[in-house]
């Protein structure tokens, strides 16, 4: 079996930018990351640099499906840890595309004391699992399936 690339994404976050925004504006927890990713990371004693690469990885996973945040909403991208690593599960529009296109997006993140990065990697091939969920509602995120 063969994977064929398909986009390749990557971004990175000053990690006190979303320390500054998420103290200003709370309501940002629930608008930016879904239960899971919030429940992962406000247990952890690094709170906003888990958040932080989580964003990235948002991004990171849009420019490698080549949507960018276009018809999108930031919860339609999660990134929850399966056996220590970190995986993308998708909703919504983005979730359309990956099926359509028969893609799996692999997520990698990283962090130091000032920033985190993501990368994401978009594949196709023959039986590859797409960690996709909802029902093609592009309006639908993971809480409201």
């Amino acid at each position: 079996m063969f994977a064929v690339l398909y986009g390749i994404g990557i971004d990175h976050v000053e990690i006190a930018r979303v320390r500054r925004a998420v103290s200003r504006r709370p309501r940002l927890l629930e608008r930016l990351w879904t239960e899971e990713e919030r429940a992962t990371c406000c247990g952890r004693r690094d709170v906003y640099s888990c958040l932080a690469a989580r964003f990235a990885a948002k991004e990171a996973v849009l420019k490698a499906l080549g949507t960018g945040l276009s018809g999108c909403r930031w919860r339609d991208v999660a990134v929850v840890l399966r056996g220590g690593r970190p995986q993308a599960r998708l909703y919504g529009r983005p979730a359309e595309i990956a099926r359509q296109k028969g893609l799996e997006v692999l997520v990698s993140l990283s962090h130091d004391r000032r920033y985190a990065v993501a990368v994401a990697v978009a594949v196709r091939g023959e039986g590859k699992n797409v960690s996709c969920f909802g029902g093609g509602d592009a309006g639908a995120g993971p809480e409201d399936h």
